[in-house]
């Protein structure tokens, strides 16, 4: 089992990397279906992200599309809000985490599908603004386990004017502070498979490196469509799930 989860931790990696996320939008769904609890599959996620997280960190950093003053601002937020995450893992019920997954995914896609793939303005860097977003995206980011990208970036794309690019890259730079905190607050509560974690991470930094490079090299606009493909699909894998714990389906 730990072996497979290894050869699947490439393939989040590699996701990591391309969509600068922290591999919980695909992680999470998945291990879910194979039969874990969502509470535990939030706690392994959260631990594989600091593997890929700060690799493909560094690897952006090299590339020159972190930006790295406006990410520690994020960071620092996400530190607080994430740390709050597995007070709200352990007191909300899994369909109240399943439903707030679903709602926030679903804003993401509108707001990432109507901003334009260039800037009309001037990118808005407020470090304060720029806190208060992390402590907001890290506390409900990392109690669903997905890192944050996946609401992050179209907030910096959507409502702050960033450059889709520099926004993957900066994402993924965020998830590091998210992902730490998050992982010691889950820990705390007894939310986290250890070996589990340490397989799926080990796998993810192969799978990083790859989904970084590919990131850097194609147009914005293939980016922007694969990246709202993956939320599309993130959402009906959610709602699915939804509809099956209500025996709906």
């Amino acid at each position: 089992m730990l072996v497979g989860l290894a050869f699947f931790g490439i393939l989040v990696g590699f996701s990591s990397g391309f969509f600068g996320i922290g591999g919980g939008t695909i992680l999470v769904p998945a291990l879910i279906y194979f039969g874990y609890d969502i509470k535990m599959a939030i706690g392994i996620s959260v631990m594989q992200m600091i593997f890929s997280s700060m690799f493909g960190s560094y690897v952006n950093y090299k590339a020159g599309v972190l930006q790295l003053n406006s990410g520690i601002f994020l960071g620092f937020g996400a530190l607080f809000g994430a740390a709050l995450s597995g007070f709200i893992v352990k007191a909300l019920p899994q369909m109240a985490l399943l439903i707030l997954f679903a709602a926030i995914l679903s804003m993401s896609i509108y707001k990432f599908f109507t901003a334009p793939i260039e800037p009309k303005s001037t990118p808005n860097e407020s470090k304060l603004l720029l806190f208060v977003v992390g402590v907001v995206i890290g506390a409900i980011a990392i109690s669903t386990g997905t890192g944050g990208a996946i609401f992050l970036t179209p907030v910096l794309v959507g409502f702050m004017n960033w450059d889709i690019k520099k926004a993957v890259g900066t994402t993924l730079f965020f998830i590091i502070f998210g992902s730490i905190s998050g992982f010691i607050s889950l820990s705390a509560n007894g939310l986290v498979d250890y070996n589990a974690g340490v397989a799926v991470g080990i796998g993810s930094l192969i799978g990083v490196y790859f989904g970084v490079k590919l990131a850097h090299r194609v147009e914005k606009k293939v980016q922007k469509r694969a990246l709202l493909i993956l939320y599309v699909v993130m959402f009906v894998l959610t709602v699915n799930k939804i509809l099956s714990e209500l025996n709906i389906l």
